[in-house]
């Protein structure tokens, strides 16, 4: 296989078992010059079990602007270089993106060679919807973290974070509040000899007594719009209030969009409502 000059390589790796890499991946970083990497000390665990020897280059958020300037001259130069991450797939939730953007100003190419990625690998074993929506690392301020999950408890699809296992409870907690009618499933040490998946109802999942050690991938359920409750009360005021501006359909639909409840059922209340009015 060639490796293209003028091309960064974006390569995946494996997540926890070693094994867990492609051969087009592994052939990648043997033909490359240099290999970009988060922490050498971690990445050289994954080289020596490929017998791969090369060059490594840190990178990570604070030296990305000189690294990227080494990096950019490395390829102009025709060396063949590839990223990755200390673990999966680059550039998500993992540093690189300030790279990618400038070797996409310089007209580089950019070859993604794809791979093991926890994102995927615990969505696809959770049961849940694969409508699902990714956000990563949380904020770490709690203000900021109830402002997010707000905003994110609103949306009906599964959605996957990544969370330090060390504050498990705090971020367990908060999912209670904000998403108690929805499943949970916590992935921890994935592809790993100690791999574990926690499976639960939210309203029902119990903290953690001991500690647990590195990231865990959690995954919240879908909403249920059939299963969920109205709260009467609280639509019938939205629904006398905006049915005197708007049509029956766009107030179910308004109505719909910040209640996440069954769209039937608001259907119904509105169009009594609207009966008694005319009555």
């Amino acid at each position: 296989m060639k490796q293209q000059s003028n091309s960064l390589y974006i390569v995946s790796t494996p997540i926890g078992n070693l094994d867990d890499i492609t051969l087009r991946a592994i052939e990648v970083l043997k033909y490359s010059d240099i290999i970009i990497c988060e922490d050498t000390r971690h990445s050289i665990k994954l080289l020596n079990h490929l017998e791969i020897k090369k060059k490594l280059i840190s990178y990570h958020k604070f030296n990305e602007k000189r690294q990227t300037l080494e990096v950019i001259k490395h390829i102009n130069q025709g060396k063949i270089l590839s990223l990755i991450s200390d673990a999966g797939t680059p550039l998500l939730s993992d540093p690189g993106r300030h790279l990618l953007n400038e070797c996409i100003k310089n007209k580089i190419n950019i070859i993604p060679i794809p791979g093991v990625s926890s994102i995927t690998t615990a969505m696809s074993v959770s049961g849940f919807s694969d409508q699902f929506l990714f956000y990563g690392f949380l904020p770490k301020t709690e203000n900021e973290l109830n402002k997010t999950l707000k905003s994110l408890s609103k949306n009906s699809f599964s959605i996957i974070f990544f969370i330090p296992a060390k504050k498990v409870n705090f971020y367990l907690n908060k999912f209670k509040s904000y998403f108690s009618e929805r499943k949970i499933m916590i992935a921890r040490e994935i592809s790993k000899i100690h791999e574990t998946f926690y499976r639960d109802e939210l309203k029902n999942l119990k903290m953690f007594k001991s500690s647990l050690k590195g990231e865990l991938t959690v995954v919240i359920s879908e909403t249920n719009y059939k299963n969920k409750d109205l709260d009467y009360k609280n639509i019938t005021l939205k629904a006398k209030k905006y049915l005197k501006k708007y049509s029956l359909k766009d107030t179910v639909e308004i109505i719909f969009q910040s209640e996440k409840v069954n769209k039937k059922k608001i259907y119904q209340l509105c169009l009594k409502i609207k009966n008694e009015k005319n009555n």
